[in-house]
């Protein structure tokens, strides 16, 4: 598929890079549309086994098109943010771990996409804010990912003030991962991916799928599910495959199933 706003890259670690650097990678609604399309398209592909989602140009992304938000229709408004709610949830429902690679600045819905992702890593002059409250458009959307990463006072403080963090800070409150000197970021990022894709795709994707199902049940109910979960994944090749090797102390090998 051809791409106007995105830069994909396929392989067993894929790239999609945002691709309009002179609006700050700003998600339009044709980008978000593509990204989209591309974390879709990857998920279809087992040989890809992770996904870096980076930004071209002086920013990782600087939120939403501010041009394509004034003097709209609240048809028009809906569609907007119901695009960028399915891309957040595209990027965790995606059987691959998705690594979220931050220059520059991740603002609003930036900031949004870095906390959706399942892993971030951080130039050290990376900074995060959801600003909207200063040009009178709260950041409601992107509060959803915030809370669920940082916390309630944390998030409510990045809220109420659109003060900036830094990464070290980002990192502190669970925003990001990492956060290294910015001629590392590339390959912290793929270090971390590399990582990943040693274990069995088949338990990445079990777990991917299992953590975002638990996360916000009761105690017993995410004992309950998780149990159950281990249980069927411990009848898969893979698990039984993983288990021998290490008690035969050897390297593991792989099918998927």
């Amino acid at each position: 598929m051809a791409y106007e706003h995105i830069v994909v890259r396929e392989g067993t670690i894929a790239t999609i890079t945002m691709n309009r650097p002179e609006r700050r990678n700003a998600l339009s609604l044709a980008m978000m549309t593509e990204l989209m399309a591309a974390l879709r398209a990857l998920a279809a592909q087992p040989q890809t086994r992770a996904v870096i989602v980076a930004g071209n140009g002086p920013a990782f992304s600087a939120g939403h098109d501010l041009r394509e938000l004034v003097g709209q229709d609240i048809a028009t408004y809906r569609r907007i943010f119901d695009v960028c709610t399915q891309l957040m949830t595209t990027v965790q429902e995606i059987p691959q771990p998705v690594i979220a690679r931050v220059h520059g600045i991740a603002t609003a819905a930036g900031c949004q996409l870095v906390a959706s992702c399942d892993l971030a890593v951080a130039a050290a002059e990376a900074r995060f804010a959801t600003p909207g409250v200063s040009i009178g458009l709260f950041c409601t959307t992107p509060m959803v990912a915030l809370t669920r990463a940082v916390g309630r006072k944390r998030a409510m403080e990045m809220l109420l003030t659109g003060v900036a963090v830094d990464a070290p800070t980002a990192m502190e409150w669970g925003l990001v991962n990492r956060v290294v000197p910015a001629s590392q970021l590339e390959e912290a990022a793929q270090l971390l991916a590399d990582q990943i894709v040693q274990a069995s795709p088949l338990t990445v994707q079990i777990g991917k799928q299992a953590f975002y199902a638990q996360i916000d049940l009761d105690q017993p109910k995410a004992y309950a599910y998780a149990k159950e979960v281990m249980s069927m994944n411990a009848l898969a090749a893979d698990a039984q495959e993983g288990m021998c090797a290490f008690v035969e102390k050897r390297k593991p090998s792989w099918t998927g199933k």
